[in-house]
């Protein structure tokens, strides 16, 4: 594992800080795509989307913020072990915990989405009053896959049983099994089908001064957008409205605790469009939520 004290070797993400002490946020990789059910692929997203990174400006028109104004430490890839599922999830779970620990803001890059399942478990550890706000084309509310509970498509599930389904709230769903819708419906959680951002900025003052986790899903955008994903989904929505998403909630009095993008898949799109999206994505959540 790459040690928090010393530079990552490889590409980073564009103008990230020298120095692990001195950051408020650290920006890490899980390259993990163990579980997926469709395409494999996205262990390769963490180093496309720094990659791709380079070619942005620093400077955000939508926050009105430079990145110069944000230490930021990349850290590289946490080196998970291919195919072992539960060893990369504990490893994950220990590398927040003490991210966490040393005070620091986590953004983790994806791998598939079941990586934002021990994130979780790091954060409810840290706060006891913890909400997370899923955004992604998939509801991720099964139980198991073909028998299989550490899937791809279990981690909000998991997440409801963890900190109560009244503490999750879900954005751009359009697609899972209609049990998942029921679930949904009957919990107590909060779901809305096929937008984001309208739906986003009438919960966000429900949601005034607690502490929040952000995992965004990045096929909740229409394959016409990000074709590279594991499980491309049409129907989505714009860039443009993730970004009006990312910009509500640093203007709303919720404090972000962490986020994570995941699920990019760089071998599906060869104009890497989808990659650069992300890279931009990343840009605004470190502007609009690091403090």
């Amino acid at each position: 594992m790459v040690k928090f004290d010393e530079a990552y070797s490889g590409n980073v993400f564009i103008a990230s800080h020298p120095s692990y002490e001195d950051s408020q946020a650290v920006i890490y990789g899980m390259p993990m795509d163990w579980t997926v059910s469709f395409r494999p692929g996205s262990r390769f997203g963490p180093g496309r989307i720094r990659e791709a990174s380079l070619g942005l400006e620093e400077y955000s028109p939508y926050i009105d913020r430079h990145l110069e104004s944000v230490k930021y430490f990349d850290a590289g890839d946490i080196p998970l072990p291919f195919g072992n599922p539960q060893r990369s999830l504990d490893m994950i779970e220990e590398y927040v915990d003490k991210l966490l620990a040393e005070g620091k803001f986590p953004l983790g890059l994806g791998g598939e989405h079941l990586v934002s399942w021990p994130i979780f478990r790091a954060f409810h550890k840290k706060y006891t009053d913890l909400a997370i706000i899923h955004i992604d084309a998939h509801a991720d509310l099964r139980e198991e896959y073909e028998g299989e509970p550490l899937s791809h498509s279990t981690p909000i599930r998991k997440a409801c049983g963890l900190i109560g389904p009244e503490n999750v709230y879900s954005f751009g769903i359009r697609s899972g099994m209609q049990e998942e819708f029921e679930y949904a419906r009957q919990s107590g959680m909060y779901m809305a089908k096929f937008d984001v951002a309208a739906p986003l900025k009438e919960v966000l003052p429900k949601l005034a001064g607690r502490n929040v986790y952000v995992t965004i899903d990045i096929d909740v955008l229409d394959p016409a957008h990000a074709p590279g994903t594991g499980t491309a989904e049409a129907g989505g929505i714009t860039s443009k409205e993730l970004l009006e998403a990312i910009t509500a909630i640093s203007q709303s009095d919720v404090n972000v605790v962490g986020a994570d993008l995941v699920e990019v898949a760089p071998a599906y799109d060869s104009s890497e469009q989808t990659q650069i999206a992300a890279g931009k994505f990343v840009r605004e959540m470190l502007l609009a939520w690091v403090k």
